[in-house]
């Protein structure tokens, strides 16, 4: 019995397992991404909801990964049955031709050397000669080919042995990764249910912020639509604020000096957080160090002076022609209520240190109706 070609269900077991492998391998590589990926977050602007994301692709990769290594088991469990049954067949061949080839050796054994000179002797004529010579011929690569059998026999069950125990190795190494993969699995289970319970204990801190923001934010409008209602009380009847004498105008866009010199921290305009929520920035903020000096952008009235909740210690100056200048959380107010103001002049000092942002000035431009100017367009241009 020859075994040197695999059977057909040998060779498709064989395909399966190689193709289950070469999925294995591209899952590897996208979980191999997704880890670069969620490094990346984690290095920039911390984004809880990104990665709970990124952590549960990574824990349906790692699921994939699990169920192709089961799918290698289940082929390598195959592989080493069908080696089995292989060997076992080899092995009786083997026995059943070792069995033969004895009981030849046993034959030639007991016929003696000279029997092959014998046989020729005892021939009748020439035609009996040229039997016998055949008949021995034959016998002498009868007996060839069954020492070549079972020697060939021999190197097979060798070889499905070193076979099954390669396989059996394989299968040791893959279980051995299947169960590291399952505690990983474990792990990412466990930190992505971590990461969304802080992503909820963010999201509620930030809906508790963004609601006092919302609040204060409503308190400042109203402050400015009292003082703008104020302003157009004092002037002379038939004449609008618009037309009143002022320092700050149209023409100034663009060419006022930065009220501290520092980065900006975030800008004007809408802003999504790291929970998901959006918040509108009606100013900028600038970052600076505690007690550096904040300088009025523009000449005009000293209108507020007053704590903010959440935007902390404010100053508001009035510049005329409706626009003001905003300036808050700062650790203290140089100047009082109603007090004249001069371009440059120091009116406090920056605070916020106990903000998320840390020490910065929150800085804003409003125009008539107490509607919101993005600063940025108002101060110079940075070179």
């Amino acid at each position: 019995m020859a075994l040197s070609a695999l059977p057909p269900s040998h060779l498709s077991a064989q395909q399966d397992l190689d193709e289950s492998r070469r999925r294995l391998e591209e899952v590897r590589r996208e979980r191999a991404r997704l880890e670069q990926e969620r490094t990346r977050l984690q290095g920039q602007v911390h984004d809880l909801g990104a990665e709970v994301e990124n952590l549960e692709r990574q824990r349906q990769t790692t699921n994939r990964i699990v169920n192709e290594l089961e799918s290698q088991i289940g082929g390598l469990n195959g592989h080493v049955d069908q080696s089995s049954a292989d060997l076992v067949l080899t092995q009786d061949n083997l026995a059943e031709k070792r069995a033969v080839l004895t009981r030849r050796l046993a034959e030639i054994y007991k016929r003696g050397t000279l029997y092959t000179f014998e046989v020729l002797v005892a021939a009748q004529s020439f035609g009996d000669l040229l039997s016998r010579y055949k008949y021995l011929y034959l016998q002498s690569q009868q007996d060839k080919a069954l020492v070549g059998d079972v020697e060939k026999l021999a190197r097979q069950v060798e070889r499905r042995r070193r076979e099954i125990l390669q396989i059996r190795s394989q299968l040791d190494h893959s279980r051995e990764e299947r169960e590291a993969e399952l505690k990983r699995y474990g792990r990412l289970v466990e930190e992505r249910g971590a990461r969304l319970q802080e992503a909820r204990r963010s999201a509620r801190t930030t809906e508790q912020r963004l609601s006092a923001v919302q609040r204060d934010e409503v308190r400042l409008n109203d402050l400015l639509a009292t003082l703008e209602a104020r302003a157009r009380a004092r002037q002379p009847a038939g004449r609008s604020a618009s037309s009143a004498p002022g320092t700050l105008t149209t023409a100034d866009i663009g060419k006022l000096d930065w009220p501290v010199d520092g980065p900006i921290i975030y800008g004007f305009g809408p802003e999504r957080l790291a929970s998901g929520a959006t918040i509108r920035r009606n100013g900028i903020a600038i970052g600076a160090d505690v007690g550096t000096p904040v300088k009025a952008v523009e000449a005009g009235t000293v209108e507020l002076v007053q704590n903010l909740g959440t935007y902390g210690l404010t100053v508001i100056v009035a510049h005329g022609n409706g626009y003001r200048s905003v300036y808050t959380n700062l650790s203290e107010a140089k100047l009082a209520l109603g007090a004249p103001v001069t371009k440059g002049q120091v009116i406090g000092t920056v605070g916020g240190q106990n903000t998320d942002e840390g020490a910065h000035l929150y800085f804003e431009i409003r125009g008539e109706r107490g509607i919101a100017l993005d600063p940025a367009d108002w101060l110079k241009r940075r070179r």
